[in-house]
């Protein structure tokens, strides 16, 4: 199931990409990214509201809360600055490079996790590596 919700996930961050880049004409990256967040916000609390999730909130524990507190800033920034590329490049173009985030996590989660890193996933980190470089030229 891991699979489909993955999938998804591209999907919306590929609306994102597109819609984002529609809703910023006019206003600066910070703007944007503090709309965006606000709608973000709401729409989780009210899954975790309705999906009767909210009894886990009182069993977060100090590590979860600093984890997902430096998650978050490390969220905040990296759409900081998504926005602040969105405002002068082309989408096409930014997409690509922010996607190197897989390149990245393959590497941290294999020193930070100790996560394996098989021939298969070294060679598709190349690839995703070498398509963005081919898309930005």
């Amino acid at each position: 199931m891991w699979k489909w919700y993955a999938l998804l996930s591209a999907l919306f961050a590929a609306l994102t990409a597109i819609l984002a880049k529609v809703g910023i004409k006019g206003i600066s990256g910070n703007t944007a990214t503090a709309v965006r967040t606000g709608v973000v916000l709401l729409l989780a609390w009210v899954i975790v509201l309705f999906s009767g999730q909210m009894k886990e909130v009182k069993d977060l524990t100090k590590n979860n809360l600093i984890f997902l507190i430096l998650s978050g800033l490390a969220t905040g920034l990296s759409w900081i600055f998504y926005f602040k590329a969105l405002e002068t490049g082309n989408v096409s173009k930014v997409a690509p490079i922010d996607k190197l985030s897989v390149a990245f996590v393959i590497i941290l989660s294999f020193f930070f996790l100790h996560e394996t890193m098989d021939l298969k996933t070294i060679i598709g980190g190349l690839l995703i590596v070498s398509g963005a470089i081919v898309l930005v030229l």
